[in-house]
């Protein structure tokens, strides 16, 4: 089985910056993409950027330039930098881990970000 910890959310004015973490422990198998979600109230849980084990990225066309992920491979951790945030980055921010060679995700429990003045 394989945990998530997530870490660094809060409240942040808008412009301001934050820095999430995910710690991942556990029998982890690569290749392992690790990536963020967010979900907003009374909305689905969306994909905002992924990065895999050879630090290849990808992000959602919204957050592209404000937002850099990623990770120590050592300390199986992934980041997700946050700068220039707006209101409507206000969500939970999911982490995940993909399991390539067992075909499983995994999620941690989420941490809280709230943009607001």
């Amino acid at each position: 089985q394989v945990r998530l910890v997530e870490s660094g959310g809060g409240l942040v004015q808008p412009g301001g910056s934050l820095r999430l973490s995910c710690a991942a422990s556990g029998t982890i198998f690569s290749p392992n993409p690790m990536g963020w979600y967010r979900q907003a109230p009374e909305k689905q849980r969306e994909f905002v950027a992924l990065i895999t084990s050879g630090g290849i990225t990808n992000y959602t066309d919204s957050v592209k330039g404000r937002f850099t992920i990623s990770r120590d491979n050592a300390k199986h951790t992934v980041y997700l930098q946050m700068n220039e945030m707006k209101p409507e980055d206000t969500a939970t921010y999911y982490c995940s881990l993909d399991d390539m060679p067992r075909g499983l995700r995994f999620w941690g429990s989420g941490t809280l970000v709230t943009v607001s003045s």
